[in-house]
């Protein structure tokens, strides 16, 4: 399985420090890595991947203004479509802008919808639902006017988040701090309670936080910490009482309410959005109706077992869960849309054909090669467009290069063999007067699609499928 994977060009991915879509995108794609899936990376130029990384930007465009973003998205999204046959699946997670280049090829499009769409938005999702698959990232966030082929919850890597048995004695908010996110109320909760607060994550709202955080802050009850690394975020999470999460919006998903509980911190969140799918009421920790529910389920949180919190992570949200539930799309995906162009080797496009001729160009993948085959009712002549090629014929090897060109007479052996690092592309000139599958007999196939003796066609030839 050969997956093209489409990342925002900015920020890096991963994120250097905390951006969850882009954090996704890399656990994601590195695991399917480890499963053995080969999987192409469209992503800034300074992202880190195992596997192969294409950019058409050496760096995060946000950090240089000399640089256009719009036409460096075009130019990134392009970049891959226009590569796209080269791929069984191309996973957009950059949003809707890919998906009005998906005509460009037919190979399938699975969308993950990273957050509900905007009014604005929603009409490109709408005009392109069923061209494309779309997979929620909850049941909360999915739209009644768009169809979903499946809903796949967030997965994190839980050796990165240490279980912390302990209770600690600060409550914790964390995430842009913004009005959708109530870090005001977590203030307010802290204030009731009189426990110690601590607040991280990135100021997105800076009036917002100049009004309603910035004169509460003391370094000592109520203390803002900033945007914390990995290691620190670790400790923080861990290192809490409870995890605060009073959001005001209908929020698709949110990982740091995952992480505190791998960490063995409850949470407790307002009721609303995907909080139900995320959280365990009474066991990994409280869903409430406001801040004064909130205030009240501090003192409750004494009684939760720790290590429920992080069990119920491990059973719902490991990134191995999420790997194999994308797998399992991809495979139905591929299979629904399973292609007559697509070969374990490579592809190929009818350019042209008509009674006596048909013309492909074919591309065959590094360290790949056809069949032995011959045919009894068509010539064959090969032009090499890139890449080099070992060519036989009746058992004599040749090496031809881009601009170089081989004939192949009715009746002869022949094979195309790529073992260069890179895809060979050649086109095809048959002529006769049959081109259909059963004029292919072959004698030696890399993937058993040499039939046994008996079957035979209308030439006395076993029937084999074409290319």
């Amino acid at each position: 399985m050969k997956i093209a994977m489409l990342s925002p060009i900015a920020p890096r991915t991963p994120h250097r420090h905390y951006g969850p879509r882009e954090n996704i995108i890399s656990l994601l794609t590195e695991g399917l890595i480890k499963r053995g899936i080969d999987v192409t990376l469209f992503a800034a130029g300074d992202s880190e991947n195992r596997g192969r990384l294409v950019s058409v930007c050496p760096g995060n465009h946000e950090e240089d203004p000399s640089i256009l973003s719009g036409i460096r998205k075009c130019l990134h999204i392009s970049q891959l479509f226009e590569q796209a046959n080269h791929f069984d699946l191309v996973h957009n997670n950059f949003g809707c802008l890919p998906l009005t280049y998906a005509a460009m090829t037919t190979t399938p499009v699975v969308t993950t919808i990273h957050g509900s769409p905007s009014e604005q938005i929603l009409p490109v999702y709408k005009k392109y639902n069923g061209r494309t698959r779309y997979v929620a990232i909850s049941e909360a966030d999915r739209s009644s006017e768009l169809d979903y082929i499946a809903t796949i919850h967030h997965g994190i890597d839980l050796g990165l988040f240490t279980f912390q048995p302990k209770r600690g004695e600060y409550l914790l908010s964390c995430g842009h701090i913004h009005p959708d996110k109530g870090t005001k109320e977590c203030i307010e909760v802290a204030k009731q309670t009189g426990m110690k607060l601590i607040i991280a994550g990135i100021v997105q709202d800076r009036d917002y936080f100049e009004r309603f955080v910035q004169p509460h802050l003391d370094d000592s009850r109520i203390v803002y910490m900033g945007n914390v690394g990995p290691d620190r975020f670790n400790e923080l999470l861990g290192g809490a009482r409870a995890l605060l999460h009073p959001v005001n919006f209908d929020e698709p998903f949110e990982l740091s309410t995952v992480e505190a509980m791998a960490c063995g911190t409850p949470v407790i969140a307002v009721n609303r959005g995907s909080m139900p799918e995320i959280i365990q009421d009474g066991v990994s920790g409280f869903l409430v109706r406001d801040t004064a529910e909130m205030a009240e389920k501090i003192g409750d949180v004494g009684r939760l077992d720790r290590r429920n919190c992080r069990s119920w992570v491990e059973q719902r949200f490991s990134v191995d869960r999420m790997i194999d539930d994308y797998i399992t799309v991809y495979e139905r995906v591929i299979t629904l849309n399973r292609r007559d162009d697509h070969r374990p080797w490579g592809f190929f496009e009818i350019l042209s054909e008509g009674p006596e001729h048909k013309v492909k160009r074919i591309t065959v993948h590094p360290e790949e090669r056809l069949s032995y085959q011959r045919h009894a009712r068509r010539s064959e002549h090969w032009f090499i467009v890139n890449g080099a090629a070992v060519i036989t014929i009746n058992g004599k090897d040749m090496t031809v290069s881009a601009g170089d060109s081989v004939d192949i007479p009715v009746g002869a052996w022949h094979r195309i063999s790529n073992r260069g690092p890179l895809d060979l592309v050649f086109i095809e000139v048959q002529r006769g007067d049959y081109f259909g599958e059963d004029d292919i007999e072959r004698s030696e196939d890399d993937y058993g699609r040499v039939e046994g003796p008996g079957y035979q066609t209308l030439e006395g030839n076993p029937r084999v499928h074409e290319t």
